[in-house]
């Protein structure tokens, strides 16, 4: 029988998990390596090799409606898009509540973790610890590991020829960034446009003496600010649109949103995506299209190869005078602490039940929390898989036989893996399927019958992670009130100058569900099949 659970790292998936055990009954010991708790969201200017954080204007692209944990609302008076600093103001303030910090060993870092000899019995884990120099070994009957998947800089630099032996200027990874002052009158190439490559090009733009953006990818660019100012995720990842996607056909659903995208500005004119091409990614940069427009961001085809000092491209053209090269081509995940036999067979999140659970294990007392990637919150979608595995870990919720999970995850992988691809995964549905592993999925059919106000909210408004927390274990007395005032909590931050003609603009979605009620009716049965 679980009881003390080694959980490691206290970002928020560890945070998360160590709440979560404490709800059923187990004893966590949290070990975080660095000197405080928050993960990659506790900016500092050390660039130790050793740790990732964000740089310092770092903001959400995910709403606090949207963001947070699943019975812990982000303070209404916080902006739907926060700076990294009110994130981990927040995950202090979760900590406290909770109670949550004496369960986390600072500066410990966890040097190895072992099958006990008597594992296929007793599922136990040899934990190995350093203090102060100091080495301990411990014996837990679970371990949850929550390091996420930003750990090891991922720097192609055999992709690009010249780059080590000819290439005279800088070179970096964005994990060493930290603020544009370095880059002040140089001219920059910033390789990649995730997220992150999108961002830096914006910022160093103002500093810099000419930017120059290179991808080789089709990318939709999507802003934050959605249909009347509301934020994008609010808007758009709801229960209905989640069904709609399911029952249209593939084809037709892609052309709505390359309409959708190409209603801000027209994509193709701007050399970022087609609407004919099959493979693609969004970002989210509510900058870059006027950057573009400006002249102050230049794109670029992906790079051919490098001289002494320019970067020549596919399509043959070069750019002279590089003084900086910095990559935006993100992380690989690694567990050097894990066992050999263990470590070596998670190539990615697929090669996990559930993308959680090594599904070799004799016994399942091992779990990977947040090593996924969501079309929402992640921090959302880790909390739910510790939800679930410390259910697991409890005994209330079980897991089919290691030759079912095994057999499942060997479904879901390609029969020829492919370098650096990790698919990013409905939000919705990901959410959806931990938490009916948990027993906690809401039942919009039952809501309908009994509660029809909130089924509308849930159905047509936001699928937020109180949605979660309305039925099942650790369900939480406010989370009806909770989703029925988040469109208040998300236009308070703005109520800073009130207009004479001023309404509650949220008041309309009201309406708009009610009439929509006869949708959801049928809506509502097919969904719950």
């Amino acid at each position: 029988m679980v009881r003390r659970v080694a959980v490691i790292g206290a970002g928020a998936a560890g945070l998360a998990s160590v709440k979560c055990c404490l709800e059923e009954g187990l004893e966590p010991t949290c070990f975080e390596s660095s000197e405080d708790i928050g993960g990659v969201w506790r900016y500092t200017d050390s660039r130790d090799s050793r740790r990732v954080s964000v740089y310092r204007s770092v903001i959400t692209n995910t709403s606090k409606e949207m963001s947070c944990f699943s019975d812990f609302p982000f303070p209404q008076d916080f902006p739907s898009f926060m700076h990294h600093e009110l994130v981990l103001e927040y995950f202090r303030m979760y900590a406290r509540h909770f109670d949550l910090l004496r369960h986390v060993r600072l500066q410990t870092r966890v040097l190895s973790v072992r099958k006990r000899p008597d594992f296929t019995a007793s599922g136990q884990w040899e934990v190995v610890t350093e203090a102060d120099g100091v080495r301990e070994s411990h014996v837990f009957d679970a371990v949850m590991v929550c390091t996420g998947h930003y750990q090891e800089p991922y720097l192609p630099l055999a992709s690009f020829p010249g780059i080590e032996s000819r290439f005279q200027g800088q070179c970096l990874h964005s994990r060493e960034y930290r603020d544009m002052q370095d880059f002040r009158g140089k001219r920059v190439l910033v390789v990649g446009i995730g997220n992150t490559g999108g961002d830096l090009s914006v910022e160093l733009s103002r500093v810099a003496a000419k930017v120059f953006l290179s991808t080789r990818s089709h990318t939709w660019v999507l802003s934050r600010v959605s249909e009347h100012g509301f934020p994008l995720d609010m808007v758009g990842t709801t229960r209905f649109n989640h069904l709609l996607e399911w029952l249209l056909p593939s084809a037709l659903t892609r052309r709505i949103k390359f309409r959708k995208f190409n209603s801000w500005f027209n994509h193709t004119n701007y050399g970022l995506a087609s609407s004919k091409s099959s493979k693609f990614k969004m970002i989210i940069n509510d900058e870059l299209p006027f950057c573009l427009l400006s002249g102050t961001v230049v794109l670029k085809p992906n790079v051919k190869e490098f001289t002494e000092s320019s970067a020549v491209f596919e399509d043959g053209t070069t750019e002279e005078n590089i003084d900086v090269v910095l990559f935006a081509t993100g992380y690989n995940f690694s567990f050097p602490f894990l066992e050999e036999s263990v470590g070596s067979a998670i190539d990615d999140n697929r090669s996990l039940y559930k993308c959680i659970f090594p599904p070799q294990l004799e016994k399942p007392t091992l779990a990977i929390i947040g090593l996924i990637q969501l079309t929402g919150s992640i921090m959302v979608g880790a909390e739910m898989q510790a939800r679930w595995v410390t259910g697991v870990f409890a005994g209330w919720n079980k897991l089919p036989p290691p030759s079912r999970m095994m057999a499942e995850v060997l479904k879901s992988k390609p029969p020829v893996k492919r370098q650096r691809e990790n698919l990013k995964m409905s939000f919705i549905g990901y959410m959806d399927k931990i938490a009916v592993c948990a027993g906690v999925k809401p039942s919009v059919v039952r809501l309908l019958l009994t509660d029809p106000q909130l089924a509308l909210a849930i159905f047509f408004g936001p699928c937020s992670p109180y949605q979660y927390r309305l039925v099942g274990r650790g369900s939480w007395s406010g989370a009806r009130a909770a989703i029925l005032s988040q469109w208040q909590r998300t236009l308070k931050p703005l109520r800073t100058r009130v207009l004479a003609d001023s309404s509650d603009s949220s008041s309309s979605w009201c309406w708009m569900c009610l009439l929509a009620l006869p949708a959801a009716l049928t809506a509502g049965f097919l969904f719950s099949k």
